[in-house]
């Protein structure tokens, strides 16, 4: 049985991913509580210990606010702390995977969607971090996947951490009766998580290098919302739910869709985010009709 290490254990992407495929890999998820990536004498004591034949890097200070308050702690987890799981990789010859983002793209004025040949123009630490990381990574290995996601959602599990996304975030507003402002020229690519853990372990069969990955989505975020409340059956609800915010994204129209056709020719294709929608609401009962 193959060996799956697996950083960011306990968060939203890796619980889900560790919970689908425990049967078929030998999975070691570790989290801050277990190592500290920053320091790089016990990221190689672990990989030696373990010795996996893949790992997979989800592992990061993603939250945009507190990277920019706080450069230099972001910059030692999602920089130093990458290259140091890199470093131990190449050390027991283990193939790397590096969870990166569409937030590389942040700073682009021409508006997306991005392929992987155009060049990403961050505004943000995050941003920043994750697309040095990437450089210096491909500097350190060869066998290395760097996989840029959409923003991906779903909806809470027994046992599984849940983040921020479209889909929950609506829920709970709906759930406490909140009118949900969602922003009219805001478009990004947002990916139902599920379908991306049951086709992850794709990856390891397709060439090494940068891939987009996700659905692609041409819906504002205001759509996006509106057409959660209908596949859930509330529609009639829509003006005492959902408001349009015409004024964020004014001046600068918020563009950071991917365009994830190089990773479909790969074999990952994708549905778009209207369809993975509909599928996750379908999958949970969420809908009153």
């Amino acid at each position: 049985m193959e060996k799956i290490l697996i950083t960011g254990g306990n968060g939203f992407f890796a619980t889900r991913l560790t919970k689908h495929y425990e049967n078929k890999y030998e999975i070691l998820a570790v989290d801050k509580d277990v190592v500290d990536i920053t320091d790089e004498d016990k990221v190689i004591k672990v990989m030696k210990e373990f010795k996996p034949n893949y790992v997979i890097h989800t592992a990061a200070i993603a939250v945009t606010e507190f990277c920019n308050e706080h450069p230099e702690i972001a910059y030692d987890i999602n920089v130093k702390g990458a290259t140091n799981i890199a470093k131990a990789c190449e050390n027991v010859n283990a193939k790397m995977i590096f969870m990166s983002t569409e937030q590389v793209f942040n700073g682009n004025t021409e508006g997306g969607p991005y392929t992987e040949n155009d060049v990403p123009v961050p505004d943000t630490e995050y941003g920043k971090n994750k697309l040095e990381a990437e450089g210096l990574l491909r500097e350190i290995l060869d066998e290395l996947w760097v996989l840029r996601f959409t923003w991906m959602f779903g909806v809470p599990e027994k046992g599984l951490s849940i983040n921020a996304n479209i889909l929950w975030d609506t829920t709970k507003s709906i759930i406490k009766g909140e009118k949900i402002k969602a922003p009219v020229n805001e478009y990004r690519g947002m990916t139902y998580v599920n379908e991306v853990i049951e086709n992850f372990d794709k990856i390891f069969k397709i060439p090494y290098g940068t891939y987009h990955i996700g659905s692609m989505n041409d819906l504002n975020r205001y759509e996006v919302a509106e057409l959660i409340l209908k596949e859930m059956g509330i529609e009639h609800r829509q003006n005492e739910l959902l408001e349009k915010d015409e004024k964020k994204y004014k001046d600068n129209k918020r563009d950071i869709r991917l365009n994830t056709e190089k990773i479909a020719k790969a074999g990952l294709a994708f549905v778009t985010t209207e369809e993975g929608i509909k599928n996750c609401i379908k999958d949970y009962k969420l809908s009153v009709k």
